[in-house]
């Protein structure tokens, strides 16, 4: 196992986070592996995908082209046995104001890609500023 694989250093759940906020479809290509195991829930839906597109498509419809991601405002990362946990927190402006997302991913990691990947939301809140 290399660094890049082992969950207590990989790089992998930050490189997560920076990629949904920065919307930036070329850095999870590079980072998801084409035979990715992903399942993901947000307050309305059950999420499923094996493939890289369908995970794009998840993400597009989770914050779309009219959610501006404004700012990381929290990463946390652990370890435990073969998976990292990743909590993430982002400031996002839309048209109905001012939002907060929370969100827990955990995910495996394998030649420095992840290959299993599961993420709960807890959905828009809204916050005053």
């Amino acid at each position: 196992m290399t660094a890049a694989d082992d969950p207590a250093t990989s790089p992998a759940g930050h490189a997560l986070v920076q990629a949904i906020a920065d919307k930036d479809d070329e850095a999870l290509r590079a980072l998801l592996d084409p035979d990715l195991d992903f399942r993901g829930m947000t307050p309305g839906r059950v999420w499923e995908a094996a493939s890289v597109a369908d995970v794009l498509d998840a993400i597009h419809q989770w914050f779309d082209e009219n959610d501006r991601i404004e700012a990381i405002e929290q990463v946390e990362t652990d370890a435990f046995a073969d998976r990292q946990r990743v909590g993430y927190r982002l400031r996002v402006r839309n048209s109905d104001g001012l939002h907060v997302v929370d969100q827990q991913a955990y995910l495996s990691v394998d030649a420095g890609r992840i290959t299993w990947l599961r993420v709960m939301c807890a959905g828009f809140r809204p916050v005053e500023g």
